[in-house]
């Protein structure tokens, strides 16, 4: 069997990982082909995530279907391909903003209440600004470029994938058993209803402040989160806004993410600023995942801002619709009103 996938972001990757892997199993042989217009893998949205893989703190503002599907995440990235730290995620809010945080906590599960007293043991740099916290112990996070970068080597190495970097896959011949189309946004005209929510993010530097896990701060107008990174810098982000403008930072957002960082640690307003990005994310009017089959042509789209959380199930699904033949209502119904287990399928 022949198969190309288009896009060399998360869900792409991840895509053909799942693939090689059951085939593997199976005894199956296949030639897989990954396409990809820029020059090296993860060079989309992905570029600009953040790489929290937090289902449980997701599942405040999402359909639970969210949570269901990215806890498998959390065994994807740390055991399954382990680019990811189990360090877990702590929510904060400040005094004034007590109500967000009780909020929260009744929307969510899988977490523990700190005091001052304990969230100092945790992370020393944020018991004097807040009294209160929420830890999701269980959760994780990652350094997005290079997750990618490792995971498109273990596929590199393998003799029946094939890497065509700097390609459009509409320039090739339609020579493949299947198509796994993963280029998210970029597949805006032939999906219907698919939009693009634009994100911005910026990268600093600080010797000043040590945090050892991601620190989410809620806001009713602007919250944050703050993700460390293993070279010492710290990912602040991000907006979301319903635009389709795909590089360009306003001057509006920095400030917002620089005040926003200043509350969870006032070193931040002296931070070294060492990037700044944007790019869209591609979304459904639901904001939830979809695998849209096309005959051959399988769709793995709609991941909106939870890319890395979400992109092991997807795969693993896309997976199975092509060596299987499986159907999974909860990501392929067009029918989205009632939801079903994550993971039931019907072959």
């Amino acid at each position: 069997m022949r198969i190309r996938i288009i896009g060399a972001g998360a869900a792409g990757l991840t895509a053909a990982f799942e693939l090689v892997t059951r085939a593997r199993a199976a005894g199956r042989e296949l030639a897989l082909e990954i396409v990809e217009k820029n020059s090296g893998p993860g060079q989309g949205c992905s570029f600009y995530a953040g790489g929290m893989i937090a289902p449980w703190c997701e599942a405040e503002s999402t359909e639970p279907i969210v949570a269901s599907l990215g806890a498998e995440a959390l065994d994807f990235w740390t055991n399954v391909v382990p680019v990811a730290e189990r360090r877990g995620s702590l929510v904060v809010a400040p005094p004034r903003d007590r109500a967000e945080l009780a909020q929260f906590s009744r929307r969510t599960s899988h977490f523990v209440a700190l005091d001052r007293e304990r969230l100092a043991a945790l992370e020393p740099d944020l018991a004097d600004n807040f009294a209160s916290a929420l830890y999701f112990e269980e959760e994780a996070h990652l350094a997005p470029r290079a997750a990618l970068a490792h995971l498109a080597g273990l596929l590199a190495a393998e003799p029946n994938v094939a890497f065509l970097y700097g390609v459009d896959a509409a320039t090739l011949p339609d020579n493949c058993d299947w198509a796994l189309d993963c280029r998210g946004y970029a597949a805006k005209p032939q999906l219907s209803g698919l939009r693009g929510v634009k994100g911005e993010m910026m990268v600093v530097r600080s010797a000043d402040i040590k945090l050892s896990r991601p620190v989410r701060m809620l806001h009713p107008r602007h919250p944050v989160y703050v993700v460390p990174r293993p070279d010492g810098t710290f990912m602040i982000g991000a907006t979301m806004i319903e635009n389709e403008e795909r590089a360009r930072v306003t001057a509006q957002s920095l400030v917002e993410l620089v005040n926003s960082a200043f509350a969870v640690h006032p070193a931040f307003a002296q931070a070294e600023v060492v990037e700044t990005g944007s790019d869209v994310r591609p979304s459904f009017v639901d904001n939830l995942p979809r695998l849209v089959r096309d005959g051959r042509r399988l769709y793995l789209n709609g991941l909106y801002r939870h890319g890395f959380l979400l992109s092991p199930a997807l795969a693993s699904r896309a997976a199975r619709v092509v060596l299987e033949d499986a159907f999974f209502p909860e990501v392929m119904d067009e029918d989205r009103g009632q939801w079903r287990d994550a993971g039931r399928a019907r072959a």
